[in-house]
């Protein structure tokens, strides 16, 4: 039962095994921060009863110096129980946070391609800078310090009954009443905590969707909209936020309200009491002095209540990313050979929210099987959506295949380590992604102890060092985000480049020469062909010119194989899908002369 309490616990607060121990740790020197605040109030009280002993009976006052002594020794354990909480609440978070960043980043390292295809970019960066930093505050400055606030104030409670029961509950009604009309309120600030959120991130979406658009906006002349639409959002989370914080303030201060009758209270009851010849005066003196710190430590505790409840929706979206299952495979791959084989390959998406409903999934791969062989250029082909782009992911590991199996040498690749499994691959896909970086450090990427020579001989392969020399420092110039300086053509080039300095046994091409013009392509299909011998190779092209010295074609339609052979044998068949594909783009070609 205890266990069960404690998993759910972390689980709510997307706490580790280290951070519930640091949350422990910090509870601890919580309570005894309390309980050592409190004491204080006792040097007062035995000091008052000393100078009401002198009064009524005439008694000396005691030694000065025990009091004296009495405050040294509180002020010495009071620094350091302070100390010790300081180090036990902050420092061991704040190494807890730093983790669990890296720990998140290991965890999106690893994760499969198709994870990144549900989740957008806008909503990843809030969870790890926006969600996580919510949580560091509710670690660091909350938990502990709520949770010892509880178990410090039944401590005190217990005793102020043992000492008087009447006066006790004059005393200390408020605070359950306080808490219970917020824990009441909780349902309603988690809804709208999650309203909150969702505006928050339709805001962020839109900054990352316009900036990432940019040039489409102002070729269109749609500025205004934009920014009308932006302007939208905002106001509309700026509203929302006020009605999350009018809500809390509310029940806050409320709350805060009612724990604070108890002075009241104590005060009415104590009188009552004293008239009645019930207590003392010093009995009486002890509960106002407990009454001015008791409340204390819930003056802070009633708003960070309201922290913790809209805490739990950013925890319950970090707890999300630890949840991801992550395939890991053994990291000993030695094939015999390089050729990749599909048997009986499957492949879905999930779809999206769009008219679709949760759970479905499109099935873009059904079925497949065909050998790519190592010294083979293998082309897949066929028209857009068929599923080419889907079967080279596949083979790399980048996704996981639904059904069959896909061998590299008659190995499963299912069952091996997606970073070592790559280690053996080269890919150049059709939407180059490039660094702000130096271009020497961009195609590094493909070889990180490769030498600067290495680098510019890669890249003069490639056709690189046509437009670097035009550069301001060469091969040290800086290309912008995502190589916003280049051209499309430039871009590619680097791309290639960092497959020939890799130098793989496995070659994946994803229309790699898509973005350059008839006279470079040629000249760059010559600088692959150094790359690409005695590799296994599979290349994806609409341009038939591309594939028409290919080994073996794959033709596929709706994510299944129609046509298969070389390029000799499905040219025979007048009436095929590569045959007629063939014929139109050499008709295309025609008109364009």
């Amino acid at each position: 039962m205890i266990q069960k309490f404690i998993t759910s616990f972390k689980r709510k607060y997307a706490l580790t095994d280290s951070g519930f121990s640091n949350f422990k740790k910090a509870t601890f020197w919580t309570i005894v921060v309390n309980l050592v605040v409190m004491s204080s109030m006792s040097i007062l009280y035995f000091l008052m009863d000393a100078f009401m002993d002198t009064y009524s009976h005439g008694s000396e006052l005691p030694n000065p110096w025990i009091f004296i002594a009495a405050v040294v020794v509180f002020v010495g354990f009071s620094l350091a129980a302070h100390y010790q909480q300081y180090v036990n609440t902050y420092g061991l978070v704040y190494q807890e946070v730093k983790r669990a960043r890296i720990g998140l980043a290991e965890s999106l390292r690893k994760m499969p391609l198709a994870f990144f295809g549900k989740r957008d970019v806008a909503d990843l960066t809030d969870t790890i800078l926006g969600d996580l930093s919510r949580m560091e505050h509710v670690w660091s400055h909350v938990l502990g310090y709520l949770q010892g606030s509880y178990v410090s104030t039944i401590i005190v409670a217990v005793m102020l009954f043992i000492f008087d029961w009447r006066l006790a509950f004059a005393s200390l009604w408020g605070v359950p009443v306080a808490f219970a009309l917020l824990f009441g309120s909780h349902e309603y600030s988690r809804r709208h905590a999650h309203a909150t959120k969702k505006a928050s991130l339709d805001v962020a979406d839109h900054i990352q969707e316009t900036l990432d658009h940019m040039r489409e906006i102002r070729s269109i002349n749609k500025q205004d909209e934009f920014l009308n639409e932006f302007s939208s959002k905002v106001i509309s989370l700026e509203k929302q936020k006020v009605r999350e914080e009018l809500f809390t303030g509310i029940f806050v201060n409320a709350a805060s309200v009612i724990m604070r009758l108890g002075v009241a209270t104590t005060i009415l009851v104590g009188g009552i009491l004293i008239a009645k010849g019930s207590i003392t005066f010093m009995t009486f003196f002890m509960f106002l002095l407990v009454v001015t710190r008791i409340y204390a430590p819930f003056d802070q505790s009633l708003a960070l209540i309201a922290e913790v409840f809209f805490s739990e929706v950013s925890a319950a979206r970090l707890q999300e990313l630890y949840d991801i299952h992550i395939d890991e495979g053994t990291t000993n791959f030695e094939p015999s050979n390089y050729d990749i084989e599909f048997k009986n390959v499957s492949f879905s998406y999930e779809k999206d929210s769009q008219g679709s409903e949760k759970g479905h999934s499109l099935r873009v791969i059904d079925d497949v099987s065909f050998v790519a062989r190592q010294g083979e250029v293998t082309a897949l082909v066929g028209a857009s959506g068929s599923g080419k782009s889907t079967l080279a992911r596949l083979a790399a590991r980048l996704w996981e295949a639904d059904a069959g199996s896909i061998t590299v040498g008659g190995i499963d690749i299912a069952g091996i380590d997606h970073e070592t499994l790559l280690r053996d691959y080269a890919i150049v896909f059709q939407d180059v992604m490039l660094f702000d970086n130096s271009v020497m450090e961009n195609i590094r990427i493909g070889k990180h102890n490769a030498t600067d020579e290495e680098v510019k001989a890669a890249a003069r392969l490639a056709l690189c060092d046509e437009f670097v020399e035009k550069l301001p420092h060469g091969y040290d110039t800086f290309i912008g985000e995502n190589g916003a300086r280049l051209s499309g053509g430039e871009r590619q080039r680097i791309s290639i480049a960092r497959a020939l300095l890799k130098d793989a046994p496995i070659v994946i091409l994803d229309e790699a020469t898509a973005s350059l013009d008839v006279e470079n392509e040629t000249r760059v299909q010559q600088a692959l062909s150094h790359l690409l011998k005695n590799k296994t190779v599979l290349v994806i092209a609409h341009r038939m010119r591309t594939v028409e010295n290919a080994d073996h074609i794959v033709v596929l339609n709706e994510g299944k194989i129609i046509e298969e052979g070389n390029p000799h044998e499905l040219v025979k068949h007048e009436d095929g899908v590569f045959a007629h594909m063939l014929s139109l783009q050499k008709q295309s070609a025609a008109w364009s002369i």
